[in-house]
């Protein structure tokens, strides 16, 4: 008995396994949001402030000027998630539209790969020193 239990239980967890697995491959970007981001931006985008900013709003300011667009690509959370270029700019557009629809720019152009890919190959030593620079009153 209680090896046919064990049996059943070990199929079980490896039919979840194999469905979140594929699952994943083909993941949204709010799933991979949730996946990659939400452990410091929260499932809501809340943020931990002052550390990790929102992203209601503020992010959409942020995305009006060229320096601001780069920033928001080059922050390690973001520029070492680890997932290609391609789902990074899916996720990117997601959070915009997601959480700062009402800031954005009226002119706004959603990201494309080719910047998402050029700006995260820049490495950002201090995210925080930058921010401040760029958006001193955020």
């Amino acid at each position: 008995m209680m090896a046919a239990t064990r049996t059943v239980l070990t199929t079980a967890l490896l039919l979840v396994a194999t469905q979140f697995a594929a699952h994943s491959a083909h993941a949204d970007p709010k799933v991979d949001y949730l996946l990659h981001c939400s452990g410091c931006h929260m499932p809501d985008g809340s943020g931990l402030a002052p550390v990790v900013p929102t992203l209601h709003a503020v992010i959409g300011r942020m995305v009006a000027e060229p320096a601001g667009r780069a920033y928001v690509v080059r922050v390690p959370g973001v520029s070492q998630a680890p997932i290609n270029d391609e789902k990074l700019t899916a996720v990117i557009n997601w959070m915009l539209t997601e959480f700062s629809s009402e800031t954005l720019p009226d002119n706004f152009k959603p990201f494309t790969v080719s910047e998402v890919s050029r700006a995260r190959s820049q490495l950002l030593a201090d995210p925080l020193k930058l921010r401040a620079e760029l958006f001193p009153d955020y």
